[in-house]
């Protein structure tokens, strides 16, 4: 069956990197990819959580949100209601480890890097691009504190990116179609739906996987691993587009 958008099932959306939106942040991005919008601000602070003292390692982590009126309907602010929801801590739990994964935290020590996740506008995948607009802006902090002298070494071995791939129903083939970078339409009704963390060497952060009706099996998961690696190869290159020469801590 074809996808709302016209791509093939191996398609991305779309995707823009644009760096330095936020003018008073030390790194900052705002990813768009189809229609879903995050920004991303990342700001430098000198100090590390108590659970790090005399480690001699930086932190890094994340807060998210999305703005009242990225979905369809308008979702009244977590603030307002006292509280965050367990699934906006969970993403930002995601982001964060997505990013510590790749980054040699003792060449920034007593330092933290918070990532502020903004979602402007939600058509699926949103987690996902806050991981891969997330990691150009961190870079874009780390080269700020490169430029103070603040940095030991070169931070990252490899970059991290994050795409979603399923397996969507298809009258013509029983099994389903095994699709790359879902919007809301096909994540609503897939029958498999996977989150894939994964770096630009090939290994994985994180793998978030479900079953919407039957399970799946392991060729199944190969195939969507594999897709999946297909997705983050062409993110990472356009995230080294974006940076350009603006970052020399990038790997």
């Amino acid at each position: 069956m074809p996808r709302p958008d016209g791509r093939s099932p191996l398609q991305l959306r779309p995707v823009t990197l644009e760096c330095g939106v936020v003018p008073h942040a030390e790194g900052s991005c705002l990813i768009t990819q189809g229609r879903t919008k995050v920004l991303i601000a990342a700001t430098l602070e000198q100090k590390t959580p108590p659970f790090l003292r005399d480690t001699g390692e930086g932190w890094i982590t994340a807060e998210y949100g999305m703005l009242p009126r990225a979905t369809l309907e308008r979702t009244p602010r977590e603030a307002a209601k006292g509280k965050q929801a367990g699934r906006t801590l969970e993403i930002q739990r995601l982001i964060g480890r997505a990013l510590r994964g790749v980054a040699d935290r003792k060449t920034f020590p007593e330092w933290t890097v918070t990532l502020d996740c903004d979602v402007l506008v939600a058509d699926a995948g949103t987690r996902c691009a806050a991981v891969t607009g997330g990691w150009v802006a961190l870079a874009l902090a780390l080269e700020t504190l490169r430029k103070k002298g603040g940095l030991k070494r070169r931070p990252f071995g490899e970059a991290v990116a994050a795409i979603s791939v399923g397996v969507m129903p298809d009258r013509e083939r029983p099994e389903g179609v095994v699709t790359l970078d879902l919007d809301y339409a096909e994540d609503s009704t897939a029958h498999v739906d996977l989150n894939v963390v994964g770096t630009s060497t090939g290994r994985y952060v994180e793998v978030q996987g479900t079953a919407e009706r039957e399970p799946f099996d392991r060729a199944e998961l190969d195939r969507l691993l594999d897709l999946a690696a297909a997705g983050c190869v062409q993110l990472t290159a356009l995230q080294a587009t974006a940076l350009g020469g603006a970052a020399e801590v990038r790997p």
